[in-house]
Parts: structure tokens; C-alpha cells; sequence
């Protein structure tokens, strides 16, 4: 980390109130493109989709629960993976303590990965995790989404991701996450999805490194969240600043 100027108290309250006002015009410019968000227009589902999940069959519209609005998280969890992706468990960790209180606010939460559910139940055991996880296996679901490879794309080489056509990605699974609501009447509609660097927002513990003096720390690494690991496997580990996001290993069972 290169050297900082160590300035008297008076010269560091100044700058600090320099760098307020920036930051009240970033959160002013946050509000207003949320606002454009919600603005969006939506798109009606018209397909009937089906997920396994602890309860049994649900369609999208269960998966609301008493509520109208859904979040859901797109898992990168592969059919026959041994694990899920470390990327998307380091978001996961953040799940629980949230979803008690987006109930209070007409908000459900949802997880769904495309591996069958006793592979879910079975690594969401090992997490410790609570939220709700539900299979969307053999759906086109996650296809519909952006978050699975079809095989129209596995044989073109070609992927639709983020609303652009990309060379290759480096797995079979992508990550995302899409909103929607359901009117009176038992209507869904698709109000948001976002991905890539739009799921940030979501990753409280990023937020808490930009606060502190060296940031993520990321810098030189080929794949910036190469220093990730699932939450028991910390200890021990080294960082590898070349190596690149590698799907998990697969039994290739069932993909």
C-alpha cells in the first residue's frame, strides 16, 4: 500500500468534509437510478415454472409465499457439481439475516440452482444455511434467465449474458439475480434481473472493505474474487494471483 500523507486534525477534517459532498451527491445520484428501476417496465411469465424444493412442487407463483414481491438469487449450482461456486456461497453468507426482514417489507427470497435438490440440500447442510433453496432441474428456467447454459449456446460457443453476446464463460452456470411481482389476481410479472458486477450490491462484506484503508485488495489478481473461499475452507489456504475462475468439479452425473 503506498505511503499516505499524515496531515494535523484541522487538515483531515477538511479534506473528510470535501469527500462528504461527494459522497451525498453519489447516494442522491443511487436514489434517483433506483427510482428508475422501480420505473422500468415489466414483462408478463408466461411460462408455467415448476421447482423442488423441502415443501414439494412449486411454481413461481408459490415461491411468493404470502407476499407480492420476489427476490431470487441465481446460484451457480451445476447437476453433479461436488459444491457450489465459492462466489456465489460468498454471497450466500449474507442471506439469512436479511430474509426476516425483507418479509416485513411484502418480500420474499428465494434461492434456485439447476443441480437437483438432494445436491442442494446436501451442500446448503454443510453451510449451515437456512434461507430457502429450490432446484429448478430439468426447467427452463435458469435457460430463460441467463444463468445456464442451453445447448443451442454450448454448441455455438456463443452466450447470452447481461443482455450481450460474449465469446465464452468460464462455466457452465452464471450468477444473477431477478425480481418479481404478482398482482391480486395470481399474475407474475418480471420486473428486474442483474448480473456480474450488479450483484455487488448484495455483498455486504465488499461494502465493508471499501471503508477500510486497502479496499478489496484485489489488485493483480487475474480473477478478482480469487482469493474467495467457501466459509470452512479458509484455513490454510494460499492465493494464487494468477489463477482464473475453474467451475467446480463435477461427477458429470446428470448435466
Amino acid at each position: 500500500m503506498a505511503p499516505h500523507k499524515i496531515v494535523s486534525h484541522d487538515e483531515w477534517t477538511a479534506a473528510r468534509k470535501a469527500y462528504l459532498l461527494e459522497e451525498k451527491a453519489f447516494s442522491r445520484a443511487r436514489d434517483a437510478l433506483a427510482r428508475k428501476r422501480r420505473e422500468l417496465p415489466w414483462e408478463r411469465v408466461e411460462k408455467r415454472y415448476v421447482f423442488d424444493g423441502p415443501n414439494g412442487k412449486e411454481t413461481l407463483a408459490d415461491l411468493f409465499g404470502g407476499n407480492s414481491q420476489l427476490i431470487v438469487y441465481h446460484f451457480m449450482l451445476g447437476p453433479g457439481w461436488e459444491a457450489g461456486c465459492p462466489s456465489c456461497s460468498y454471497l450466500a453468507d449474507h442471506f439469512d439475516g436479511a430474509v426476516v426482514h425483507l418479509a416485513q417489507r411484502d418480500v420474499s427470497f428465494v434461492v434456485i440452482s439447476r443441480a437437483p435438490l438432494a445436491e442442494i440440500e446436501k451442500f446448503k447442510t454443510r453451510m449451515g444455511w437456512r434461507f430457502k433453496w429450490v432446484s429448478s432441474f430439468g426447467s427452463d428456467f435458469n435457460h430463460d434467465y441467463q444463468v445456464s447454459v442451453s445447448p443451442q449456446e454450448k454448441a455455438s460457443g456463443k452466450v447470452l449474458y447481461n443482455y450481450e453476446i460474449i465469446e465464452k464463460f468460464p462455466s457452465n452456470e452464471r450468477p444473477g439475480a431477478s425480481v418479481f411481482y404478482k398482482n391480486e389476481v395470481g399474475e407474475v410479472f418480471h420486473t428486474y434481473s442483474t448480473y456480474g458486477r450488479g450483484l455487488d450490491i448484495l455483498i455486504g462484506t465488499y461494502n465493508l472493505l471499501d471503508l477500510a484503508p486497502k479496499g478489496r485488495d484485489e489488485q493483480g489478481l487475474a480473477h478478482s474474487m480469487a482469493w474467495v473461499r467457501h466459509h470452512d475452507r479458509y484455513e490454510g489456504t494460499t492465493v494464487d494471483p494468477k489463477a482464473t475462475y475453474q467451475e467446480p468439479k463435477s461427477a458429470s452425473c446428470c448435466d
